[in-house]
């Protein structure tokens, strides 16, 4: 067996003194557990090379130190103590650590109506950072939802009663000949059109919240917005979809402006920057509207 021991090039000095901000790895895949499920995640990890005269890190040091996430659930001070070994593990060369999770959370929705369930998928990023012994864990989910366009809801509407004067100008009206006017093709000559969206939402958490607030912060914006997309359905639920998206009609800066109040309200969110994407169905571009709001210090 060879004794002689292994060259270390990290080690070595390079010929180009120069620090740099971020170095590691991305992509590792590894499971974590979140929320009381096991998921599949994929993790960026680095620190800083503050030394610029060291030829680069130890990033299986990185590698190592990220078994600690399959053994318990994620939690703000688990990333905390990660991020600390990260730094031990690189004592006189780095200053900062970095760590981010991705992820896909699955949450089970119940229908609208029937007593049907399916599960939603809400993809979702936890960066944590420390700098200097400062700690900092921002939060960024993904969240669904339907909107029906205000404008081409009255259009549709002035088109109906339209089509209303032209079938029963100069007639006496009768209950039973207007029931079924309204529910046919012939009445209903025009419908809004509605879009799948998505809310982007970035979210700066407290420095003494103890857990990811990620169910929580879902439920907020899915009901703020009262129009998110379903699972399994039966016909009455989709009709009682159709109502929330009658009654929740919205352009993109209204669900802005919904999302913005209800993250305010929020446990645990200090900030946070929203952006939401209405992909258009009568446009080939898609409509966007952002909002950010910061919590005022005491």
């Amino acid at each position: 067996m060879n004794s002689m021991t292994l060259p270390d090039i990290a080690a070595q000095s390079t010929r180009q003194a120069l620090p740099l901000e971020w170095v590691g790895m991305r992509g590792i895949a590894l499971p974590v557990s979140l929320e009381g499920q096991r998921l599949s995640a994929k993790a960026d990890a680095g620190v800083s090379l503050d030394d610029g005269e060291a030829r680069g890190i130890h990033m299986s040091r990185l590698y190592l130190a990220l078994a600690a996430l399959e053994q318990e659930s994620l939690s703000p001070s688990l990333l905390h103590q990660v991020l600390k070994r990260f730094l031990n593990s690189h004592d006189g060369l780095s200053s900062r650590a970095y760590l981010n999770i991705h992820t896909d959370l699955l949450l089970k929705r119940p229908a609208l109506i029937s007593p049907l369930a399916g599960w939603k998928s809400y993809p979702a990023i936890i960066s944590a950072s420390l700098k200097n012994q400062m700690f900092h864990v921002e939060l960024k989910i993904e969240v669904p939802y339907s909107s029906t366009c205000p404008c081409s809801a009255a259009l549709a509407r002035q088109l109906i009663q339209q089509q209303f004067i032209d079938d029963f100008a100069n007639k006496t009206l009768q209950h039973a000949d207007v029931l079924a006017w309204l529910g046919s093709t012939q009445g209903i000559v025009a419908t809004p059109h509605s879009q799948r969206s998505i809310a982007q939402l970035h979210i700066y958490l407290d420095e003494f919240v103890d857990e990811f607030p990620l169910i929580a912060i879902i439920d907020d914006a899915e009901a703020a917005l009262g129009t998110a997309v379903q699972t399994a359905v039966k016909r009455a639920d989709e009709q009682a979809f159709a109502l929330a998206n009658g009654q929740n009609l919205m352009f993109c800066e209204d669900a802005a402006r919904r999302l913005n109040l209800a993250l305010r309200r929020t446990p645990g969110v200090n900030q946070f920057h929203l952006r939401v994407i209405h992909a258009e169905s009568l446009h080939a571009h898609d409509a966007v509207a952002e909002s950010h709001w910061q919590r005022e210090q005491a």
